[in-house]
């Protein structure tokens, strides 16, 4: 009964890990107004053959790229003083984690 229960303590702990809040991956300043840098990123994403779906409000885009095995990505840009605030949400495979994703070079290009 012991054996069952700590391998199954430690799956509960892993789930309550994917119930917090996310803090962005990577956080930039751009020049651009939200609208500008949205315009720039999804033709970038779309030629590398992601689906994007964008969102709009007054003073915000959201970009989200669906996954099949993990949280979706998430691009948002907010309005800021001088340009636009970029909050990038991605989840990355632990052999991948060291070079920049197609997703976030395409963040990183449109700045």
């Amino acid at each position: 009964m012991r054996t069952f229960f700590a391998p199954t303590l430690a799956f509960a702990s892993l789930l309550a890990g994917c119930a917090t809040p996310n803090n962005p991956t990577l956080t930039l300043q751009t020049s651009k107004s939200p609208e500008e840098y949205t315009h720039c990123v999804v033709p970038k994403l779309q030629h590398d053959a992601l689906v994007t779906t964008v969102s709009q409000t007054q003073r915000s885009y959201r970009i989200v790229v669906p996954s099949k095995v993990a949280a979706d990505d998430v691009l948002e840009t907010y309005k800021a003083s001088n340009g636009g605030k970029v909050f990038l949400y991605e989840r990355k495979l632990l052999a991948s984690a060291f070079v920049p994703s197609t997703f976030e070079r395409a963040a990183q290009e449109c700045l």
